[in-house]
């Protein structure tokens, strides 16, 4: 693929906005960077707050720990961490800098600032409204979409920023992804290009893995992995990429560099290939170009599912390691294409209920059906169109994902909502 081609420049701004560190779950840390926002337009502390959350964001944030509150859950903790801070300028690293005054700050507010937390009542997906006062002076910030879209800030009924809710997403061309030409970018690009982009994923993300597996994050899946399988390369890819989220699920203070505005994802399409590189005494630019691989089809395959739905998003990143893992053995267009759809074929279903210390067994699971997926094409296997959802060809079967997850699982999100909110 040529420079000159739209589609360089395309997934060069794809990988650049994709792959961005953010400090503990995404979801809490929007939230948290809203009320930085409310924070810094106030001037001051709010004397009260009310927060309007779609579904999938109260979902997201009832069970999962928000690094730096002393180990707190929910949406209070992660508002008042976010007011206690300020520094919004900081997006998703927004707690990443917490003093002990802070935490202090933050626990008077959870004690003596009321707090209201309600569903938002309009049809977006993905949506965080935080109103807070101080006194009579009131100010309103609302992101949709995805964790850093502010498109409305507005203080005592001025609108200080406004912007237009056309776009999807951050980057609008993701619709020019398609499995070939990933490939074609993977083996052509000037990875001085992205070299600082994967550099710092393998660097955050390999720090937080090394952590996980200490044991003493969450549910310790990674290390029980490890513990239970052995020390097989396919066992540490399993275990690398549960380890990391052992500990960011669990709370720890490490950020990571996301894909597709989650943590888990970023850490799913880059740790069990980093992995493999190691046990394959790969080069740095073999993994480099596997790292594209994995990255841009964990993009392409929730482009057309969303950032937040009922469909686990560590399935496709599970996947996409999995086809990564392919390229990496030297696999081309044929290896990677029926990778994907096998290893899609397997565990396109499982649910998501929410960011939890679960979300490490679903993670391991996901790469496990991604090396399945490729194990079973070499072996001179696999699935047929016709399997259920498969279809011919890797695009139409990832079509078909996409519709599960966008529009066949809309009733199961809110059946789990239901569920998580029970008392």
């Amino acid at each position: 693929m040529e420079k000159t081609d739209v589609r360089y420049q395309t997934y060069l701004n794809v990988l650049r906005e994709e792959l961005v560190p953010a400090m503990g779950c995404t979801e809490p840390v929007a939230i948290a960077y809203a009320c930085a926002r409310v924070r810094d337009e106030l001037g001051d502390l709010p004397d009260r707050a009310v927060l309007k959350v779609s579904g999938n964001i109260i979902k997201n944030v009832k069970s999962v720990v928000v690094p730096n509150t002393g180990g707190k859950k929910g949406i209070p903790a992660a508002a008042a961490i976010g007011f206690a801070v300020g520094h919004a300028k900081r997006q998703l690293q927004v707690i990443s800098q917490v003093t002990e005054e802070e935490r202090e700050v933050m626990r008077e507010l959870l004690e003596n600032c009321p707090i209201t937390v309600e569903p938002s009542d309009g049809e977006e997906i993905f949506e965080i409204l935080v109103e807070g006062w101080r006194k009579e002076s009131c100010v309103r910030v609302r992101i949709i979409r995805f964790h850093t879209n502010v498109v409305l800030v507005e203080k005592d009924g001025e609108i200080l920023e406004e912007k237009s809710l056309k776009a999807e997403a951050p980057v609008e061309e993701e619709d020019l992804l398609t499995v070939r030409d990933i490939l074609d970018f993977a083996d052509t690009a000037d990875l001085e290009d992205v070299k600082e982009t994967l550099s710092r994923q393998i660097r955050f993300n390999t720090a937080i893995r090394d952590e996980g597996l200490t044991g003493k994050w969450g549910a310790a899946v990674g290390a029980t992995l490890l513990e239970s399988w052995g020390n097989d390369v396919a066992v540490r890819a399993r275990a690398a990429a549960a380890a990391g989220s052992d500990a960011r699920m669990g709370g720890c203070e490490l950020p990571v560099i996301i894909n597709s505005g989650s943590g888990n994802q970023g850490m799913t399409a880059s740790l069990p290939v980093i992995e493999y590189a190691k046990e394959l005494q790969s080069s740095e630019e073999e993994l480099y170009r596997a790292l594209l691989v994995s990255n841009l089809l964990t993009v392409h395959l929730k482009t057309g599912i969303g950032r937040l739905s009922a469909y686990c998003g560590a399935v496709s990143a599970g996947c996409a390691a999995g086809a990564a893992i392919a390229y990496l053995h030297g696999g081309g267009y044929e290896e990677v294409a029926h990778t994907l759809v096998n290893s899609l074929a397997v565990v396109s279903g499982i649910v998501c209920d929410g960011a939890k210390p679960s979300c490490a067994a679903k993670i391991a699971s996901a790469v496990d059906a991604g090396l399945l997926g490729w194990n079973m094409y070499r072996n001179g296997r696999q699935f047929y169109a016709g399997d259920g959802i498969v279809r011919k060809g890797v695009e139409e079967t990832i079509q078909t994902v996409s519709r599960v997850g966008r529009n066949g699982m809309v009733d199961t999100d809110r059946e789990i909502l239901r569920i998580m909110t029970e008392e």
